[in-house]
């Protein structure tokens, strides 16, 4: 299984920044140094090109990421500081979901350790989110290799609003988002298919609500390929979620998830989203569980195989 990393291209960040970035380099050293390391194979993944962002971006957004020309109020809307830096990170994330997506076409699955950038817009970022990377990776994918539909399973305890106002104006993109109803973004997006929890909501109603709504979803869309935001912010102790779900409830999530696009033979790739846990080791857990059952489906259907 191909995973794209791209924590090696550093985001400056001043101290206390509430961003744990530090995540991405401890999820690829955990899967580096565990059996994991010896199944999936760690990559870094092709930046971006303008021509695979302008295919959701606008010409004026893209220019002003690239000249660092946004406005103070871009700025705090996006939540980092511009820098050369932040353009090159943003990219990269964008290049490995794109390199994850023509990966799973050809093996059934692959993964960005990041991404899952779901609040940028055509024209604007905000919430730590520059480009829109499933969005990108979806035209990617439909320009360059013929693929039709394309079904964005969104199970960030935000709504991806940006991606939500993306696939409206795009009939062979759906966004299928799972969030809680009171948390950012505070104005909702309409998107294809929304379901809004309470806050409280724990691990049996969440993942019934899941079940029932990407099978329908999935009769009416009838995707070809299925990007996942796997975010690890539903957890019960993460800062910015207010959903209560368990480490084992993510991970039935994640099981069901991939186990639907396995029984149905959709290829899949999946990114990490979000994750605030004040303690960054359990947003690695729930990312690294995320890899870690997407390996052990993938491997024993190779297993049946051969």
């Amino acid at each position: 299984m191909n995973l794209y990393y791209s924590d090696t291209f550093e985001l400056p960040l001043p101290a206390n920044h509430r961003f744990p970035m530090s995540k991405y380099t401890l999820l690829r050293e955990r899967i580096s140094s565990s059996e994991l390391g010896a199944n999936c194979r760690l990559l870094l993944p092709p930046a971006a090109t303008d021509e695979q962002i302008l295919q959701v971006h606008t010409p004026e957004y893209l220019q002003s990421i690239k000249s660092g020309t946004l406005s103070d109020r871009q700025i705090r809307r996006i939540g980092f500081p511009w820098s050369v830096e932040m353009v090159e990170r943003s990219r990269r994330s964008t290049g490995a979901s794109i390199a994850a997506a023509r990966d799973a076409i050809q093996y059934g699955i692959a993964a960005n350790l990041a991404g899952g950038t779901h609040h940028a817009f055509a024209n604007s970022g905000q919430g730590y989110c520059v480009f829109n990377d499933a969005c990108v990776a979806a035209k990617s994918i439909q320009s360059e290799l013929g693929i039709g539909n394309v079904l964005v399973v969104d199970c960030d305890v935000h709504q991806g609003n940006g991606t939500a106002a993306i696939a409206k104006q795009d009939e062979s993109l759906f966004a299928f988002s799972m969030h809680c109803e009171k948390n950012f973004p505070f104005q909702k997006t309409d998107g294809d298919f929304d379901i809004a929890l309470p806050p409280a909501t724990g691990d049996e109603y969440y993942n019934s609500q899941l079940k029932n709504g990407l099978t329908q979803v999935f009769n009416e869309f009838e995707p070809e390929f299925i990007i996942y935001l796997a975010g690890a912010d539903p957890f019960v102790d993460d800062r910015l979620g207010l959903l209560s779900l368990t480490k084992d409830g993510l991970r039935q999530r994640d099981e069901f998830v991939i186990d639907f696009c396995r029984d149905q033979d959709i290829p899949i790739s999946l990114a990490m989203a979000g994750g605030y846990a004040p303690n960054v080791n359990d947003i690695v857990d729930i990312h690294f569980a995320t890899i870690e059952t997407a390996s052990n489906r993938f491997l024993k259907d190779q297993v049946a195989v051969e």
